[in-house]
């Protein structure tokens, strides 16, 4: 088998970080798929590279202009088009798989952060636009999100939840899904119609935390650079379970999964290395697990493809990593907080790729 065939035997799927019409023209994101790649995510920056870029565009961009139509108008025809041609490229993965492969995410407005009757409304309109079942509307994770979340998924929608960067957005993401979904069934819904994943970001926690391990000097703190994000994601993973497999958590899943309701996933994403001193698979291979998925972007797929190392490794050292998140507390180094701060600045990093966007076309 392929590096990512067997990573999929192990329960995990790989998603591709990246659309463009290029990509898709060009034959790579088949080959991709005939590889082992199991879904598609985007999001503002994403689009704002493949569209300033020209390539596949120019003619319906020229068109677009010459419509009348503003310039948020111009992004999505742009933006729904290509997702059309992805759910489309995935729709076979995602029949023969029952709904549990061929995704592809489409983001709200950045803009809409904090407007969850926005954001909703938002969702409902684009899933009608796109008009594929293999659609997931992603949206921040933040508390209006998370609102939005429930009242999405109660609707019907499938959701990719993102920019979690901390245990507790993630409980906070997962709790709000379970709500929907218990709606969701109260109205008569089909239980296996509803998918979701929870995207924990994952480099951009280390970028933070290094550095101040590294003002702290203490050969306790310099043990832990590098560990820390993948840390968190497994005690995120030990919590997922405990909602949705154990039925150990305050608002558990058992009623939900009785019903024939797939579980929410949690999707490790920002697993591109930024530190040249780690491992450039480092976020891949250290969190292999059942029920997850990782996005992960062109670069860093293509060397999991060449030298990953594929182990069933998200549930190793558990106790480690519970003493690890101990230790950056003795070293008064708040994760919560991080969490929150690394949130705010992902929005703000989406608002100007989304603001680059308008202005491009």
């Amino acid at each position: 088998m392929s590096t990512l065939q067997q990573t999929l035997a192990l329960g995990q799927h790989l998603w591709l970080d990246n659309l463009s019409r290029q990509l898709m023209q060009s034959g790579q994101l088949t080959a991709y798929l005939e590889a082992g790649v199991q879904g598609i995510t985007t999001n503002p920056a994403i689009f704002q590279k493949a569209i300033s870029s020209g390539e596949g565009y120019t003619d319906d961009l020229h068109r677009l202009r010459q419509s009348g139509i503003g310039a948020e108008g111009r992004y999505e025809a742009l933006a729904i088009h290509d997702v059309q041609d992805a759910c489309d490229a995935l729709a076979r993965l995602h029949a023969d798989s029952a709904g549990d492969a061929g995704w592809v995410s489409l983001e709200v407005s950045p803009q809409l952060a904090h407007d969850a009757q926005g954001t909703v409304a938002a969702a409902i309109r684009l899933s009608q636009a796109v008009a594929r079942p293999n659609l997931l509307i992603k949206i921040p994770a933040t508390p209006a999100g998370c609102e939005a979340l429930t009242e999405a998924t109660a609707r019907g929608l499938n959701v990719n939840m993102t920019l979690i960067f901390s245990l507790q957005q993630a409980l906070t993401t997962g709790r709000a899904w379970a709500a929907g979904a218990r709606r969701w069934l109260s109205g008569g819904g089909d239980p296996r119609q509803l998918y979701s994943v929870a995207s924990v970001f994952l480099s951009r926690v280390d970028a933070v935390v290094d550095p101040l391990l590294e003002a702290r000097g203490s050969a306790e703190a310099l043990d832990l650079r590098g560990r820390c994000a993948i840390a968190m994601a497994r005690l995120c993973y030990q919590r997922y379970l405990d909602l949705f497999e154990r039925g150990e958590h305050e608002a558990t899943f058992t009623d939900l999964k009785r019903a024939g309701v797939r579980p929410q996933r949690l999707l490790w994403a920002s697993t591109g290395t930024k530190n040249p001193a780690y491992s450039d698979t480092l976020y891949i291979d250290s969190l292999i697990g059942p029920n997850t998925v990782n996005t992960v972007p062109e670069a860093t797929l293509k060397a999991f493809i060449d030298h990953g190392t594929v182990a069933p490794a998200l549930l190793d050292d558990i106790a480690a990593a519970e003493q690890a998140l101990i230790t950056l507390k003795t070293l008064d180094i708040d994760l919560a907080a991080i969490g929150e701060r690394l949130q705010t600045e992902g929005l703000v990093a989406f608002e100007q790729a989304y603001e680059q966007i308008l202005a491009t076309v």
